[in-house]
């Protein structure tokens, strides 16, 4: 049995770390501690959450860090802490447990666990004190402890349903394959949760929702309904003016706690910049504007000054996330009175404060979270409010920055290696190419196995987490995203390697794919217990970006085999009928399976006129087009439609969709055009 202590301070995870001090008896989640729970007969108290979570502090500061409930919860529990970025398998699963149990969700998630880690009851935030309708936590404690050893028939008959509600929830809903009116359904249903005014979804608190607006975007290419991109780019406009965005160090906060986008909590993510990122992208691609070009420059930057992770032999991929917290306060480091803005900018500051809404009373708990509530000016207007959001930058930079989670994500950083590759494209920008590939050599060489598989976690030089769904879907998305933007065809090869690889140890008999491993060994429930799930939620879902790249690699390839693995992982959920809408990435997968197009660009690779065809094909505003370079007459592979078409040397464009090519385009323009509106291929050639 492990020693009574805080073994805590043995992790590499931040979020460990931070609770390496308090008196609770902390084990991380492992097998030691499951089999001290059941040596000693006493029920878990599992506690879920990540370094960035403000109501996680304040629970931390509230309890675990006060003797006396930690006293309770010593002699009562075993008490496990798991970081939820870390192992989002274990939080998957007991979130799906707390919702099965009719409860909100939401962190720190706060689960009751048998010693065999069956759930049995379970909660978020706990107050010290009786508050808001809810117990304290010491008086939870006591309860369910009580009830633990005194009704455990009940108990096990609550095991019971559970196990049988997350099997049920982890299966299969095999149907046909999802075709247009499915896509319309689903379309429908999330216009109407949209909000006409401010952007996003309606209501309070509000998420960016980035699969849902990227599926919304691409499904509107293929049906010609203008109401889809009108939603997203409403999102990105009042998104990148409000206090959720970062006026002056750039990047975008995980959320608004109010229905206009005015107060976030202040935590950046990466996966939120990320999925922001590409979609600024897409919609500069289809309706170029300065604040899109501007947003993504900046937070391109924030990504290279402060999201940098340690770098080993000159690459370094993308940190987890910035804290909402500094000094113990939420925002602090962020919010300005107006004294301190007329103090920093003199003669500057009447200009900056009717433009950033900086006033006297504030807007936010007395203190003001810059917004932009002014139209555009002219340049010189502009200009003098860059040199002052500067100014106010630099002495930003003298506060206590919020903490930083520096451990690397590989499912967060394919997103942003993706994002980054086709912004790169669509802005004009070869630094940031270089900075995705940068990223995605770092993963490939220090969190990759011998049998072809990503890792999901890395800190301080050691792989902290086994690689789920999500790694090996992200990193291959990634590696197809760089293909194409480079040509190079390692990344293709890099691509089949991890595809591969997931059909060996995440694929289920052909069809869809698990969460987890079928080697993992620290998951509870066993084999019947591994998680799946097509549903997206703060990030695509594992099947969803593994149903994308099957259908990419069957564009580029013509190979028949990625096309039968794609339909076989969208059957396998299609049958959910209007439950799809939740799994957005999925669908937006049938879309580019179905209907994608795939631009083959012939010609010398170095030539201008190669160059400037497979610049506007890059920059499509389509996420279901494909690039394929074809230099050389055999660089087309002979299943695919293209076939035959690359000789000469001649620089020109086939748009091929459904099997069937066009005729060569050697206009960059109508190109640019063409692809701007899923028109058919007209006059195809034999």
């Amino acid at each position: 049995m492990a020693a009574p202590d805080n073994l805590l301070r043995q992790q590499t995870s931040p979020y460990l770390l931070q609770h390496a001090d308090n008196p609770v008896h902390w084990r991380p989640w492992g097998a030691d501690a499951l089999a001290e729970a059941r040596a000693t007969n006493r029920p878990i108290l599992l506690s879920v959450g990540y370094a960035a979570c403000h109501w996680c502090h304040v629970m931390a500061h509230e309890s675990f860090e006060d003797p006396e409930t930690a006293a309770v919860m010593n002699a009562l529990y075993v008490n496990i802490k798991v970081d939820r970025e870390e192992r989002p398998d274990i939080d998957h699963l007991y979130m799906s447990a707390l919702h099965a149990l009719g409860e909100q969700g939401g962190w720190p998630l706060t689960m009751f666990l048998t010693p065999d880690g069956d759930p049995f009851w379970g909660g978020t935030y706990f107050p010290p004190e009786p508050r808001w309708g809810r117990p304290s936590f010491r008086q939870v404690l006591h309860g369910v402890a009580d009830a633990y050893h005194a009704q455990n028939e009940a108990i096990q008959k609550n095991v019971g349903a559970l196990r049988r509600t997350l099997a049920a929830a982890s299966a299969a809903r095999p149907g046909a394959m999802i075709g247009p009116e499915a896509l319309d359904r689903a379309a429908a249903t999330l216009l109407l949760l949209n909000d006409p005014v401010h952007g996003g979804l309606r209501g309070a608190p509000k998420f960016p929702n980035a699969s849902i607006f990227r599926f919304l975007w691409q499904n509107a290419f293929r049906s010609g309904m203008q109401p889809g991109q009108d939603a997203v780019h409403l999102l990105l406009q009042r998104m990148s003016q409000g206090g959720i965005y970062d006026h002056l160090g750039g990047g975008y906060a995980r959320y608004a706690t109010d229905a206009e986008w005015l107060v976030p909590h202040f935590e950046k993510m990466l996966y939120d910049n990320a999925q922001l990122l590409e979609l600024l992208a897409l919609a500069h691609a289809h309706s170029p504007d300065p604040l899109y070009a501007a947003r993504a420059a900046e937070t391109v930057g924030w990504l290279v000054r402060n999201m940098r992770a340690q770098a080993i032999g000159g690459l370094s991929a993308f940190a987890a996330s910035e804290d909402a917290d500094s000094e113990g306060e939420e925002g602090k480091f962020y919010v300005w009175t107006e004294a301190e803005v007329d103090a920093q900018l003199g003669p500057d500051a009447p200009a900056f404060k009717a433009a950033y809404d900086v006033t006297a009373a504030g807007n936010w708990e007395g203190h003001t979270i810059l917004r932009r509530v002014t139209p555009p000016g002219d340049a010189a207007a502009e200009e003098r409010l860059a040199r002052a959001r500067a100014v106010l930058r630099t002495a930003r930079e003298t506060r206590v920055r919020p903490g930083w989670d520096d451990k690397v994500l590989a499912d967060w950083n394919g997103l942003a290696i993706a994002a980054l590759a086709r912004a790169a494209s669509v802005f004009g920008h070869g630094d940031w190419l270089q900075l995705a590939a940068g990223a995605f050599d770092f993963i490939h060489a220090h969190m990759s196995t011998g049998d072809g598989r990503i890792q999901h976690a890395w800190r301080l030089g050691h792989v902290t987490a086994a690689g789920m769904l999500d790694d090996q879907a992200a990193m291959a998305r990634a590696a197809l995203a760089l293909h194409e933007a480079t040509g190079d065809v390692v990344r293709l090869d890099q691509a089949r390697a991890i595809v591969e690889a997931a059909e060996t140890w995440f694929a289920d008999a052909g069809a869809s794919y698990f969460t987890t491993a079928s080697d993992a060994a620290d998951v509870p429930f066993g084999a019947e217990g591994r998680p799946r799930t097509p549903a997206d939620n703060a990030t695509p879902s594992g099947n969803g970006l593994m149903a994308e790249v099957l259908a990419r690699l069957y564009h580029l390839t013509g190979e028949t085999r990625w096309r039968d693995r794609a339909e076989a992982a969208l059957t396998a959920f299609s049958g959910l009928g209007d439950s799809l809408s939740a799994a957005p990435t999925l669908l937006a997968a049938a879309d580019l399976l179905e209907d994608g197009a795939t631009v083959v660009v012939t010609g010398a690779p170095n030539a201008p006129a190669t160059q400037a065809l497979l610049a506007a094909a890059l920059a499509a505003p389509d996420p279901a087009v494909t690039v394929l370079r074809a230099g050389t007459p055999d660089a087309v592979p002979s299943t695919h439609p293209a076939y035959g078409k690359a000789t000469g040397g001649q620089a020109a464009a086939y748009l091929c969709r459904g099997g069937v090519c066009g005729l060569p385009l050697t206009d960059p323009a109508e190109l640019t055009r063409r692809l701007q509106a899923r028109a058919p291929v007209l006059s195809p050639l034999g």
